[in-house]
């Protein structure tokens, strides 16, 4: 995952070839499709995958985050919906991701020429791993909660 990041991370400045003095992320454009390059899945199984969509000056990645049961998809929503509701925040951050997927990156040449790019590289594979760690974390914190709920409940009855 990090060494196909890394190599789709090589952007550059390059200006519109629709609109005269105009540098937008042609990802996002989509305008001219010679300019978009080959896209990569990273999967281990279909509740869990990665989609990185490069183009010479950005790249998109839209990442679905491990959903075994109903809780889980609630509390992947949630998560996301608190995330994207601050992406002003996170520079990299989208405010929609893409259909399909739970949450959206997009980083574009003006990112990397601030920011280190090995540095993005580890925050998204640091961002995946601490998602999913939180998501179990609050699993377990909502049926510990559930479990004295229940056991506060039914106590009068014995």
């Amino acid at each position: 995952m990090g060494s196909s990041l890394t190599a789709a991370i090589c952007l550059e400045d390059f200006a519109s070839q629709v609109a005269e003095r105009h540098n937008r992320p042609e990802i996002e454009a989509g305008e001219s499709p010679e300019l978009l390059l080959n896209n990569m899945t990273i999967s281990r199984n279909d509740n869990e995958k990665v989609f990185i969509e490069p183009s010479v000056n950005s790249i998109r990645v839209s990442i679905k985050i491990k959903q075994a049961d109903d809780i889980e998809e609630i509390l992947v929503h949630k998560f996301t919906r608190f995330l994207t509701g601050r992406a002003e925040n996170f520079f990299i951050l989208r405010r929609v991701p893409i259909k399909g997927y739970d949450i959206s990156f997009l980083i574009t040449n003006f990112h990397t020429e601030q920011m280190l790019k090995h540095k993005l590289v580890d925050f998204i594979i640091e961002f995946m791993e601490d998602v999913d760690r939180e998501i179990s974390e609050i699993k377990l914190f909502l049926n510990a909660r559930a479990r004295f709920v229940a056991e506060a409940y039914l106590t009068p009855f014995d």
